[in-house]
């Protein structure tokens, strides 16, 4: 027997789904119709589903920039390490609207944020503001000088 995968929030992901988010993957615009007869479903099935699986926040069909593209010059990590309860912490630094990208580790850190700015006055603002964070105690960047590899397809086997 094989198990189903299940996210946090008790949402089922069957085969089907699995299908689904590995055909939007590799085209998060394709048309209904085709992803209806790549995954076996109906069209009208097919829709619902990805409604579905976009309601329960399984997935986001959302465009992902080139930030060289659009003007910014400069990507980077922050480690931030912290005192007291990390909730509290990351209710503050979510709202910071520098932030893309914050998760809560294990280890030397206790939050990793990704930034993407504009120059190294921007990255300065930004590692400025979340040293001001009430419950911050130091940080460390790492600015990305080539970035080597870069996928969204995890989850899906």
């Amino acid at each position: 027997m094989t198990s189903v995968p299940s996210t946090p929030a008790g949402v089922r992901i069957d085969g089907v789904d699995q299908l689904i988010i590995e055909q939007l993957q590799v085209d998060g615009r394709m048309p209904y119709t085709k992803l209806a007869s790549a995954v076996g479903l109906s069209e009208a099935a097919a829709r619902q589903r990805v409604q579905r699986l976009i309601d329960t926040g399984v997935i986001q069909v959302v465009a992902v920039t080139n930030p060289l593209m659009v003007g910014r010059k400069r990507v980077a990590m922050i480690g931030i390490r912290t005192t007291g309860a990390t909730s509290e912490v990351a209710q503050t630094l979510k709202n910071l609207d520098i932030i893309e990208y914050l998760v809560v580790t294990a280890g030397s850190y206790d939050f990793l944020a990704e930034v993407v700015v504009r120059d190294e006055g921007e990255l300065l603002e930004a590692t400025n503001a979340i040293r001001a964070t009430p419950g911050v105690t130091s940080t460390e960047t790492f600015v990305y000088l080539e970035l080597v590899k870069q996928t969204f397809t995890w989850g899906v086997h």
